[in-house]
């Protein structure tokens, strides 16, 4: 799209709308889309994944096999676990969440809109909407403000 900016990156078989920027040294594998104004940091690596208009991919990251709500914010060293040894797996994550660094989410799992993980959660279970969660493996510790 216009006015994105990729630098020194891969993309295969990836659309990108307008005002994004992807990298430097990210990777794109089929079936991305990244909708208008994502940032996507250095060494980023999605695959099979819509992520939603002003989204913020920190760098370290890998996304697969997942769809992404708008204005989430995803933390350095986060990882969708989307292997389970046979398939594929899904991941959901609501509008305006918070996915704390180095979060693992592991699929299928959905995160409500609206919710937090804490740095290092382990996401095992489905994670309701405005709620934060922390730990290994992740645990409800308070409901959140709408505003927070």
């Amino acid at each position: 799209g216009a006015r994105s900016k990729i630098i020194d990156s891969t993309l295969e078989k990836s659309l990108v709308e307008e005002n994004v920027e992807v990298g430097p040294y990210c990777h794109l594998r089929p079936g991305v889309y990244l909708a208008q104004g994502v940032h996507i940091g250095n060494f980023g690596e999605l695959k099979n994944s819509y992520l939603g208009p002003g989204t913020k991919m920190g760098h370290f990251s890998y996304i697969g096999d997942a769809t992404i709500g708008d204005h989430v914010n995803i933390g350095a060293g986060t990882i969708t676990c989307n292997f389970d040894g046979e398939k594929k797996n899904h991941t959901e994550i609501g509008a305006g969440a918070f996915i704390g660094s180095d979060t693992m989410l592991v699929a299928p799992v959905e995160v409500g809109a609206g919710a937090h993980t804490g740095a290092g959660a382990v996401v095992t279970k489905n994670v309701s909407p405005h709620t934060l969660v922390v730990g290994v493996p992740a645990r409800a510790i308070r409901k959140l403000n709408k505003g927070d």
